[in-house]
């Protein structure tokens, strides 16, 4: 569930944080009544506040659109984090190293202690070459000539990589052996095979790769001349995997508001020029296609992507492999849009040729997704000929079968459906799905729930909880989920709502947790024990009367032993009185 993180790691890292603060940095919170805090949702539009947020269970909640959770599913829904890259932004704020455990990931690299640290040395070096190296003037003309200003510079941290072998293993100084495998392990050098060492970028204008936590984890560089390769990346290591990364990404998302669209392009330049002229939502791919995990990425932060490319056959080649990777990405909801640029042209030269209105206006035309896709199968397939029908619905079935979203389904198949002069065409459509709806406000509460609700709102009625393993017996559905709560507040004296809820992140019971710990059980603070109590002994009523029934059916058959017998007659005294006790 949590990786190699220890469990006692996170208690610490919840008990620690208070989440009205966390919460309070990001969306403005306002006292509501004498325990809560309320605002507008961050996760849906509102006018009315709907957005609650607790301190005493340390958990937030929307009445509008469901959301719900702790602080580190705060953290992984509004800053779009991974859990693991939440339970770090978590511990960065307090100050905290991040334990690992060893275990069966421990051959698997990774990133060391400073691995960052010393990626953000490097583009220190290179930004201070860009300003102090003799050829520092004949770069930053460079840089003038193609429209880039000093603001757009320090916002990339635009660097220079000198030309000499060893102008970065100088700056290092070192001569610590692991030191310089870290270098080499980063690609920040390269060596030959007689062990000679040499810096792995010469001569380039550099652009540093930041993940989406700002941290450097990759560099390209690009020659100032007519040298080849026009464009160096760094190769894969432990902290950068290309076909996941996207350059600019960080910087998109420093933009105040939500990230209305992103726009895919093709170079590092592009995406500077583009700011340079106030476009800011532009990324790049690393020198590689954009995958199907470019996609993942892309959705997860805002719902429109277009992406642009050069009019030519490659241009238009590596459109349609885009297009065939975005395809399982494509939930209801999402947008995607492809723009093709006049041939010889990318969208640095473009912009400034153009200015921002111009360029604006191309991105407003930009072609749906169905209308490329069908375009570009039309000109493979004639539909006028029955060969050309066949191979057209043939290679559209097998395209459009990849995409999960509904809307998108029905959309592409009807499209086929009148290019091949048809109806319907049921072949290609997967089974329809319900359209999404606003969630429930209503939750079924069984005398299970509600004791499962109030445990986990009141860890503190642990107290007062009886203690009755023979409960476990019962075949009641969610006793367990009961009696292993009672467990885990008995062994943490003191844990919340939200550290009870992180026990279950990703196992089945996590869902009906969320719901419970949400639900408003409108029970006043003085009533709330003998509540729990009653609502506890109606469970064991239920489990009395269980087990009454089983000795029943064992008493017909005469196959009761002498402490069945007994323990029979004290049931049916029990149950008879209204007053359940445990089974002795």
């Amino acid at each position: 569930m949590a990786g190699q993180i220890p469990r006692q790691f996170i208690d610490e890292l919840l008990a620690r944080t208070d989440i009205v603060e966390l919460i309070d940095k990001r969306v403005p919170l306002k006292k509501a009544g004498s325990r809560n805090y309320t605002a507008c949702c961050p996760f849906h539009n509102e006018k009315s506040p709907s957005f609650t947020v607790s301190p005493d269970k340390q958990f937030y909640h929307c009445f509008g659109c469901g959301a719900h959770g702790n602080a580190i599913s705060f953290m992984m829904e509004f800053e779009q984090l991974e859990f693991v890259e939440a339970i770090e932004e978590l511990a960065k704020d307090l100050h905290l190293e991040v334990p690992r455990e060893k275990g069966q990931f421990n051959n698997r690299p990774q990133a060391q202690a400073d691995d960052y640290t010393l990626m953000q040395q490097a583009a220190s070096y290179y930004q201070q070459q860009l300003q102090q190296h003799p050829k520092a003037a004949e770069v930053q003309a460079y840089l003038a000539k193609r429209g880039l200003s000093a603001q757009s510079i320090a916002d990339y941290q635009l660097g220079y990589a000198p030309e000499s072998w060893d102008g970065l293993l100088k700056h290092f100084n070192t001569n610590n052996k692991a030191k310089r495998d870290q270098l080499y392990d980063l690609k920040l050098i390269s060596r030959n095979d007689n062990g000679r060492e040499f810096d792995f970028f010469r001569d380039r204008l550099m652009f540093p790769i930041r993940d989406k936590r700002g941290r450097v984890i990759a560099f390209g560089g690009r020659v100032l001349g007519d040298g080849q390769p026009k464009y160096l990346n760094s190769p894969e290591t432990r902290l950068f995997h290309k076909g996941r990364e996207l350059y600019g990404l960080y910087e998109a998302r420093q933009q105040p508001g939500h990230l209305e669209r992103l726009l895919v392009v093709e170079g590092y330049m592009d995406v500077v020029a583009l700011a340079e002229h106030d476009i800011r939502f532009a990324v790049a791919c690393l020198g590689t296609a954009t995958t199907s995990d470019h996609f993942h990425t892309l959705f997860r932060y805002t719902s429109q992507v277009i992406c642009c490319y050069d009019g030519d056959r490659a241009g238009r080649d590596a459109a349609w492999r885009a297009l065939q990777n975005a395809l399982p990405q494509l939930k209801d909801g999402v947008e995607l849009k492809f723009v093709f640029l006049p041939d010889g042209e990318d969208p640095d030269s473009l912009v400034q040729k153009e200015g921002k209105a111009a360029f604006l206006e191309r991105l407003a035309q930009a072609k749906p997704l169905s209308q490329y896709l069908f375009e570009h199968l039309l000109a493979e397939s004639d539909p006028s000929s029955d060969a050309g029908k066949t191979a057209l619905a043939a290679k559209a079935t097998e395209l459009i079968r990849q995409v999960p979203g509904t809307y998108y389904q029905e959309q592409l198949s009807s499209k086929l459906d009148n290019l091949l002069g048809r109806q319907s065409a049921s072949s290609v459509r997967a089974p329809a799905k319900p359209r999404p709806t606003a969630p429930s406000t209503t939750l079924k509460i069984t005398p299970m729930r509600r004791a499962i609700a109030l445990l986990l709102q009141n860890p503190g009625l642990v107290q007062v909880m009886p203690d009755a393993p023979e409960l476990a017996e019962a075949a009641l559905p969610g006793i367990n989920l009961l009696l292993s709560l009672q467990q885990h507040i008995l062994a943490k004296p003191g844990i919340t709502t939200a550290q009870l809820l992180e026990y279950w992140r990703d196992l089945p019971e996590h869902t009906i947790l969320l719901k419970l710990a949400s639900w408003e059980h409108q029970i006043a603070t003085e009533q709330l024990t003998q509540d729990f109590l009653d609502t506890f002994h109606s469970i064991e009523d239920l489990y009395l009367q269980q087990r009454l029934e089983a000795l029943e059916r064992k008493d017909k058959l005469q196959q009761l032993t002498k402490a069945e017998w007994q323990e029979y007659h004290l049931l049916l005294q029990a149950l008879k009185s209204k007053k359940p006790r445990p089974v002795s």
